[in-house]
């Protein structure tokens, strides 16, 4: 059903009138980001546990290729990784894994996300002053989650994956700012339906520091922000948010 609406989206994509990419052009870029984690996650609605997650550095990056064909979207391919570890006591009973712990129990948890997203959008508008792009993302999720507990005098650790495709809309949006070098932009992947509520945004400032004919080299500084508000995906079911500041690169070909 999902990979249903993916496709039903991305075809409806490909009849819009839109207007291509004039260049062909090939951007690789990353980023690290200082994330800040904080939230709620279990096996139900009524079945979560909240945990105080660690400070963590994340690594992101993708590449992107556009080209000049008219109905073809241009493709990006993004991967990043959420992986934390946190703890926290729980207050009434939490059923994780196939355990069952009990009230004031202390749980440690690894949470280990990651995604790859497949975006396939049109570029709007495309000039110095300013780049508009819209699309579809395909949001291959993985995760692998594990809680360990004390049951009466036992340690017990009990595991979740949890993996699935998530389409969302994209949009990307860059302001030059004449003769300066420097560019804000805005970028995001959004989805709202039924219980649950995506989205992954970043906000910023790049500058060029190089600008020829062979390549250009933008640095990048910024602020980013994912929501994973998730109902029953592999059972599990999550209220959580990640933030905090980043710094990168972006080179195009």
């Amino acid at each position: 059903m999902k990979k249903t609406i993916i496709a039903a989206g991305i075809a409806t994509l490909l009849s819009a009138n839109v207007q291509a990419d004039t260049l062909l052009g090939l951007y690789i870029g990353g980023h690290v980001w200082a994330t800040q984690a904080e939230g709620t996650f279990g096996e139900g609605v009524d079945n979560q546990a909240k945990f105080n997650f660690d400070d963590e550095k994340q690594g992101s990056f993708f590449v992107a290729l556009e080209h000049p064909i008219p109905l073809i979207p241009n493709i990006k391919i993004a991967s990043t990784t959420l992986d934390t570890v946190g703890d926290g006591t729980i207050s009434g009973s939490f059923n994780f894994g196939g355990e069952t712990y009990t009230d004031s129990t202390v749980l440690d948890t690894t949470f280990d996300v990651s995604y790859v997203d497949y975006t396939f959008y049109y570029e709007l508008f495309d000039n110095d002053l300013l780049t508009f792009d819209i699309g579809l993302t395909a949001r291959d999720l993985d995760s692998q989650i594990n809680v360990v507990g004390t049951i009466g005098s036992t340690e017990t650790s009990s595991d979740l994956s949890a993996s699935g495709i998530i389409p969302l809309l994209y949009v990307n949006t860059i302001v030059g700012l004449p003769f300066t070098g420097f560019n804000v932009f805005a970028e995001a992947n959004f989805l709202s339906f039924d219980d649950n509520t995506i989205y992954d945004y970043q906000i910023g400032v790049s500058y060029e520091l190089l600008d020829n004919l062979a390549v250009d080299v933008d640095l990048t500084l910024g602020y980013r922000a994912v929501k994973l508000e998730l109902d029953d995906i592999d059972d599990l079911y999550s209220n959580l948010d990640f933030n905090g500041v980043f710094a990168g690169a972006v080179i195009h070909f």
